[in-house]
């Protein structure tokens, strides 16, 4: 049996642990960042699984303009926990290597969410307009810093917002122009 065998699956499980709290905490990032409402049920859940970390490295990494360092600071060393479990065995890469894919991953996973966000809003609109979920309120806070300037570029025409669709094509175009650059410093 040989170690790959083991070290794959181990590899996999702390990756898609480490994963889902950076995405947690990017989660309350962008929550905080927008100044979404803290009493949702979602938002609370959030907040209560990323408090205890955020409590610790708040003297040290202060927040400026509703961006939490904090946040930002803990997801950065998860994410290059993963890229040194990922890319160790790599040759000619060291820890700066490490760092610039960490930061290109969580600019690619940012782009995601706002991608996603956009994306399941324009569905629901369609499937249940009108109706209340605490989730779909917090989706549309979270891509509101994305879709005003194109809501204020882009008209209605006919009952059709096609604001959404310039959205999804520049924030894939923004990644298109970011992440392979990032990833060509490695």
């Amino acid at each position: 049996m040989s170690a790959d065998y083991l070290t794959n699956p181990l590899v996999f499980i702390i990756n898609a642990a480490i994963g889902a709290y950076i995405f947690i905490m990017m989660v309350r990032l962008l929550l905080q960042y927008v100044a979404a409402d803290f009493n949702n049920p979602i938002s609370l859940f959030v907040i209560r699984v990323t408090k205890l970390p955020l409590k610790f490295l708040k003297p040290v990494f202060p927040t400026i303009k509703n961006i939490n360092l904090s946040a930002v600071f803990i997801m950065v060393i998860l994410q290059m926990v993963i890229g040194f479990l990922i890319l160790s065995g790599q040759p000619g890469i060291g820890m700066f290597g490490i760092f610039v894919w960490s930061v290109a991953e969580l600019i690619n996973s940012l782009i995601n969410i706002f991608m996603f966000s956009i994306f399941l809003t324009v569905i629901l609109s369609w499937i249940s307009p009108g109706t209340y979920n605490p989730a779909v309120s917090l989706l549309y806070k979270i891509t509101e810093p994305v879709m005003k300037p194109f809501q204020q570029f882009i008209p209605p025409m006919g009952g059709m917002d096609l604001s959404p669709m310039v959205a999804l094509l520049a924030l894939q175009v923004l990644k298109m122009l970011l992440i392979p650059p990032l990833y060509s410093l490695i």
